[in-house]
């Protein structure tokens, strides 16, 4: 069986399921697991870890930074940076802390995290400086939805953009309507969130659902497993669940190599009806 995998613009290559680190760095006693299992999914091949300045007040970039330690190579490196930090100096501030908690010399992509204030040219330009100046690689966004795209694609260097980073699980495909299509289209990857869906009832509903679980039982799998393969079903799409155990770590490389079939798919479309028409952009 092939393991998926996901194609920046820039030629970059990666595994299609990455290692999200919200709610990582909040807690002393946790770190030393958390480490641990950030370091499991690299040696599981779980090469893209994704971070933000607003995590944990910048609690879970360090954390990040420990588990990368004598290891940076091994790791293609994500953070976002906050809309109010997105222009100017503030920018280049912003990153130079990541980076210092990060404990490295550059970002491999840092993503604008939602839009706020600041003008999109000014984004842009402030990540074209710290390209030049070498402290990251690429650039792009996450939260946008079309019209924002769609303005970011008339600007001088947008069409430059990396990625967008959206919320997306089965019981929350708003993006099909029109976004992922877009992005599609122009070949920009979307980097999936919450793909097992934010903790709490509808994570338990979901992962208890008859339709789930009646698949999890014919494949072997687990219900996490069987989310993560439903949304790397889509071309051009990467899974970025939380690596919060090594256990969990485990269990989402090895959804890489399942693939539901096209019956399986149909029974999910009939429980979680993709959208007729345009949806506000879901957030979390």
């Amino acid at each position: 069986m092939t393991t998926r995998q996901i194609r920046f613009p820039d030629g970059s290559t990666l595994p299609a399921i990455g290692q999200g680190t919200w709610f990582m760095g909040e807690a002393v006693s946790e770190k030393a697991r958390e480490i641990k299992a950030l370091q499991a999914g690299l040696d599981l091949g779980l090469r893209l870890i994704d971070t933000a300045e607003m995590y944990a007040d910048g609690g879970a970039e360090s954390v990040v930074g420990a588990a990368l330690r004598g290891r940076r190579d091994a790791a293609f490196l994500v953070s976002k940076v906050y809309p109010h930090n997105a222009g100017g100096a503030k920018a280049i501030e912003a990153c130079e802390r990541s980076l210092k908690r990060l404990q490295t010399d550059v970002l491999d992509l840092y993503l604008l995290h939602w839009r706020g204030g600041i003008r999109l040219e000014e984004t842009i330009t402030a990540m074209e400086a710290l390209q030049q100046a070498g402290k990251i690689r690429q650039w792009g966004v996450s939260n946008l939805d079309v019209a924002d795209m769609n303005e970011l694609w008339s600007l001088s260097g947008g069409e430059r953009c990396m990625t967008n980073q959206v919320l997306y699980h089965v019981a929350s495909r708003g993006i099909e309507f029109d976004l992922l299509p877009w992005c599609q289209a122009r070949a920009v990857p979307v980097m999936a969130y919450c793909p097992l869906a934010q903790a709490g009832t509808l994570r338990r509903n979901l992962f208890s659902h008859p339709v789930i679980t009646r698949m999890a039982e014919k494949y072997q799998a687990t219900s996490a497993q069987i989310m993560l393969a439903w949304v790397l079903r889509q071309p051009g799409v990467m899974a970025i669940p939380k690596a919060s155990s090594v256990a969990h770590v485990e269990e989402n490389a090895h959804a890489l190599t399942l693939e539901l079939d096209s019956g399986d798919i149909a029974a999910l479309d009939a429980a979680f009806p993709a959208p007729t028409s345009k949806q506000p952009l879901a957030v979390v």
